[in-house]
């Protein structure tokens, strides 16, 4: 009766409790199996497995953190030691694939992945003393049961002058909440250069760019890849099949995984009203993927993710 408990413990420490998915919701194990064998020991192949599944989690990873940092939408002037703004945003993100030569999608969402995805944002911010700010946004994955919380601190560097630009620096950390089987937090910092125009008493316009390094840190869980798993009713059976055909990907380390996000846009003020936009679009660059099979390491680049990004809001 003891050794049945012990295989009962062990299939729901990696099964995991059930749970409603949207279709945007992420299902790792469409990923692949990194394992090649079943077990310790086995020459059997995994079920599922694929010889470059840490380089498809790793390509993952940094894609989904560009996608959750894809939005600035503030120029880098800072709100004064006095100043507060709270503002309604929402992001348009083109959702690329890993390309025809791979014959997959990059995201392994639910459903089929869409070509973009909607991300609707609360963005709080707090003028201080220094020249310093301090914000927080909350943003909800459209149709999943996620979110990514952003918490960020900008310095401006040069403000307020007549004839020379205003320059920012904004350091932002943002985590993904609601997520399954796995970590993401996506750490950057970007500078911004702007200049804001006046257009008639509390009216002003402001065109503003930057540049912004993202690095990216995930991990997963314990998978099972064996979806048809069943638990044995003989007590008999061996406590330790339950971990046969599971894995876990290997870490995405924050400092070897930077995006580079290039983005521009402009801010309208008229009174406590502001409106804006803003393009971005992150570059991933190159990562090298092992086959496990054969040892081999090969260069796969990774498609950039283009945003378009609007902000509603009140500056008080």
């Amino acid at each position: 009766m003891r050794t049945f408990s012990r295989w009962m413990a062990l299939a729901v420490l990696v099964s995991g409790p059930a749970a409603y998915a949207d279709r945007n919701d992420f299902q790792l194990t469409k990923l692949g199996n990194p394992n090649r064998f079943r077990s310790l020991g086995s020459t059997d192949l995994s079920t599922n497995y694929n010889p470059e599944a840490n380089g498809d989690f790793r390509a993952f990873a940094r894609t989904f953190a560009a996608v959750m940092t894809s939005a600035n939408l503030m120029p880098p002037e800072t709100l004064g030691h006095a100043g507060f703004a709270v503002n309604a945003e929402l992001s348009v993100i083109g959702l690329p694939t890993l390309g025809s030569e791979d014959g997959q999608v990059l995201l392994p969402t639910e459903s089929t992945q869409t070509d973009s995805l909607l991300l609707p944002s609360v963005h709080v911010r707090k003028g201080l003393p220094f020249s310093l700010e301090l914000g927080a946004r909350v943003g909800w994955i459209d149709r999943s049961n996620m979110f990514a919380t952003t918490g960020e601190l900008k310095w401006a560097v040069n403000e307020g002058f007549t004839w020379l630009p205003d320059i920012g620096v904004r350091a932002h950390v943002t985590q993904l909440l609601g997520n399954k089987d796995f970590n993401l937090t996506a750490a950057g910092l970007d500078v911004g250069v702007g200049k804001q125009f006046p257009l008639g008493g509390m009216v002003t316009l402001t065109p503003y760019g930057g540049i912004d390094l993202v690095g990216v840190a995930a991990s997963s869980d314990t998978l099972d890849f064996d979806q048809r798993r069943q638990v044995p009713t003989d007590p008999n059976s061996n406590p330790y099949a339950g971990l046969d055909n599971t894995g876990i990907y290997e870490q995405v380390k924050l400092g070897e995984n930077i995006n580079t996000r290039f983005y521009g846009g402009v801010r309208f003020i008229g009174g406590a009203l502001q409106l804006g936009a803003e393009v971005s679009l992150s570059n991933q660059g190159t990562l090298q993927v092992a086959n496990t099979t054969t040892g081999a390491v090969r260069d796969r680049a990774l498609p950039a993710v283009f945003a378009f990004n609007t902000t509603l809001g009140l500056d008080f």
